[in-house]
């Protein structure tokens, strides 16, 4: 059984290393850009401190502060590192694809271009949508509220890390259409079985957007009114990909099948 599995761990460890390598490469080029990445993922939590300095009674507005030795330097590894995963994407992408291509078809070895394409190009849509879209309906919310008798001190560690939090559950969330394409497109799934499972995809939806979004209703629900619109548009492709034969000729086969297995029991009788 090892001597079956040992190729494939091989090609395993091969694609890692790749995708590893690349991670550490895009990683230090990153480093080199922090200041400008950082400055770009402080953006709405300074629009939102702004937005406080207008509200508030205090004289002072919110600020954005560390409070650990060398937490600018841990700050600057964290988006470098965050940076890197997005630049490093389709590579990892690819690696992903090679792995799984020797079990395809001819036909099928070939969708590594939209695969790479569609997996990176929905990811970033998904990275956009909650930064421009969700961070500042949350943050205003968040931050403002309360505002009129405390002043915001935001530790700028907590921040980058719930900041990452957000961008990949949304980056991940976007990819839901793409997959769902190449499951149809490899058989596995199809459309009547993705509306089948729609009510329990919308509560693992609500379950997950509660999970990687702040507690409270309004980002919970940006997250998961789109998430459900994705798993609608998930139906459709995969109704024009591997759509579900007629009820009829599945009754048919099912009594074909009925008809040949009593055929082979009474024949071993």
């Amino acid at each position: 059984m090892f001597d079956e599995l040992r190729p494939h761990l091989i090609e395993l460890r091969k694609r890692l290393g790749i995708s590893v390598a690349s991670l550490i490469v895009m990683f230090f080029v990153m480093f080199y850009f922090h200041e400008p990445i950082l400055n770009w993922i402080v953006e709405p939590l300074n629009v939102a401190l702004i937005e406080v300095g207008k509200k508030s009674l205090h004289a002072a507005d919110g600020m954005v502060t560390t409070n650990q030795v060398g937490g600018a330097f841990f700050v600057a590894l964290k988006v470098s590192f965050f940076a890197a995963i997005l630049a490093s994407l389709p590579i990892i992408l690819a690696q992903i694809w090679m792995f799984i291509a020797p079990g395809l078809y001819a036909n099928e070895k070939k969708m590594i271009i939209p695969f790479i394409v569609g997996g990176t190009g929905m990811f970033f849509v998904g990275v956009l949508f909650a930064y421009y879209i969700v961070t500042p309906f949350g943050f205003d919310f968040l931050i403002t509220f309360g505002s009129f008798k405390f002043t915001p001190l935001i530790n700028i560690e907590d921040y980058v890390g719930f900041f990452t939090k957000i961008m990949f559950g949304f980056g991940l969330a976007f990819e839901l259409p793409i997959f769902a394409y190449f499951l149809a497109l490899l058989g596995m799934v199809d459309d009547r079985q993705m509306r089948d499972f729609f009510k329990y995809a919308v509560v693992i939806i609500f379950i997950v957007a509660a999970l990687l979004t702040p507690p409270d209703v309004l980002t919970q629900m940006l997250m998961a009114g789109p998430l459900v619109i994705l798993y609608g548009i998930s139906i459709l492709i995969v109704r024009l990909v591997n759509p579900a034969p007629p009820l009829e000729e599945e009754d048919e086969e099912d009594a074909e099948d009925e008809v040949a297995t009593s055929v082979e029991k009474k024949s071993e009788q």
